[in-house]
């Protein structure tokens, strides 16, 4: 008998294996080669390096409508595009207090309510490519949930960092909005709706260029910036917007109006506007701007909706439904993950979101089966949304929050009834 040892001697160290052939070196021929193709393989990478730098604006290119002339179809470069991002539950980022002798949570729910979310980074040439860009002349859009975009579409006439406040100040609104629709669709009267001060959003653009930028603003825009609130007109109190709508009442296209200003920052100032005529009533008096809907609630108890640096009001209804699910006893999803979207408005209906696309993409890439939208897109946008979503996703579109409802109890949720909402 042989020892361990001794075995693991005699079998560690293998013989060398039997000849297969001879080895010939490279010939000359094959040396001739081998120069070029190392060359092109750097170039190869070289030439992905560069594309993945350069912007796509040298390259992508977008047919739209001439802002000025709405028959006419113009070639504008096309530097971002609308993407999918995520489908986050909406029970993660709300919480509740003072509900005590008010109110009651449902705690033994089972599935969840989703909110979902796009963004419209700028690409470069690489990723250009690599979405289809280049299957397009004119940058049209080569994948079903990639929609390529140009200056005048991702902003506007907005600056990046106004078109930025203005979306994380639409989803606030829009928080506040399905606080008070889910409270008073669940019969707590109590709910009120309080106006907000007059914000400037965005000022009036009266011409835009070939690139769809903005090149002619109103005389407004000389003394007044997106974010300021305008205190007082002619040395009138103004509480809402309606209350500098009635100052205005009164005035002329080419009169003067005194606005008291609360600029961040800086403070109180008076200024002195010339007033315009509005681009879209030739007879209603405007100063050219656009306010924030600054609109607040009055709760019977505390709700925090943590939105983060989520911008937009597409969540309204996502929100609206999860806090009545929250406050109500049930299932409204019928243990379902279901995916929403949509703005809700204080009367209850759902308003158009954008990027819809995209959206039924993140919904398909979490493996959610059901997604409310809302009928307000239209035919084309559900079309593209169903050719999206394949058979995996079934599209729900819905006009109300009472249709919402309905459309949860047929995939197996428990009904509940709400009560008739009317804008106040």
């Amino acid at each position: 008998m042989s020892s361990l040892i001794d075995t693991q001697g005699q079998t560690l160290t293998p013989g060398p294996p039997p000849a297969a052939g001879s080895v010939r070196t490279p010939g000359a021929q094959h040396r001739i080669w081998a120069v070029p193709l190392a060359a092109l393989a750097l170039l190869t990478l070289v030439a992905i390096g560069l594309a993945a730098l350069l912007p796509a604006s040298l390259v992508a290119r977008k047919q739209v409508r001439d802002p000025e002339h709405p028959d006419v179809v113009v070639e504008r470069a096309a530097p971002y595009a609308r993407i999918p991002r995520s489908a986050t539950p909406v029970d993660d980022r709300v919480s509740f207090s003072g509900l005590e002798g008010v109110a009651e949570l449902d705690t033994d729910r089972r599935g969840d309510i989703y909110f979902v979310t796009i963004s419209e980074p700028s690409q470069s040439v690489l990723s250009w490519w690599v979405a289809g860009g280049s299957s397009c002349a004119t940058g049209c859009r080569a994948e079903p949930a990639i929609d390529f975009l140009t200056h005048a579409e991702k902003y506007g006439t907005q600056t990046p960092s106004q078109r930025r406040g203005i979306s994380l100040q639409m989803m606030r609104t829009s928080a506040q909005v399905a606080q008070y629709v889910a409270l008073r669709a669940l019969g707590f009267t109590e709910a009120r709706i309080r106006p907000g001060a007059v914000v400037v959003a965005d000022l009036v653009c009266l011409e835009f260029d070939d690139d769809g930028r903005c090149t002619r603003r109103p005389p407004a825009d000389e003394v007044l910036d997106p974010g300021d609130t305008v205190v007082r007109a002619d040395g009138v109190e103004l509480e809402t917007v309606d209350d500098l709508v009635a100052q205005l009442a009164d005035k002329r296209p080419g009169d003067t109006v005194e606005l008291v200003l609360d600029r961040p920052g800086s403070g109180e100032r008076t200024v002195e506007v010339e007033l315009i005529a509005s681009p879209d009533d030739p007879e209603r008096t405007i100063v050219g701007f656009v306010p924030f809907d600054t609109r607040t609630v009055e709760l019977p108890f505390e709700i925090d909706i943590d939105t983060g640096a989520v911008g937009g009001p597409s969540a309204g209804l996502a929100f609206t439904l999860t806090l009545i699910d929250e406050l109500s006893p049930g299932d409204l999803t019928g243990g379902h993950d279901v995916a929403v979207t949509g703005e809700i408005n204080l009367d209850g209906t759902v308003g158009a979101i954008g990027g819809l696309a995209q959206k039924v993409a993140a919904v398909k890439q979490m493996g959610i089966e059901y997604f409310i939208v809302p009928t307000a897109q239209g035919e084309e946008q559900l079309a593209r949304a169903r050719e999206v979503a394949g058979e995996d996703v079934e599209i729900i579109p819905v006009a109300s929050l009472q249709e919402a409802i309905v459309a949860l109890e047929e995939i197996g949720g428990d009904p509940i009834e709400i009560a008739p909402l009317d804008a106040e």
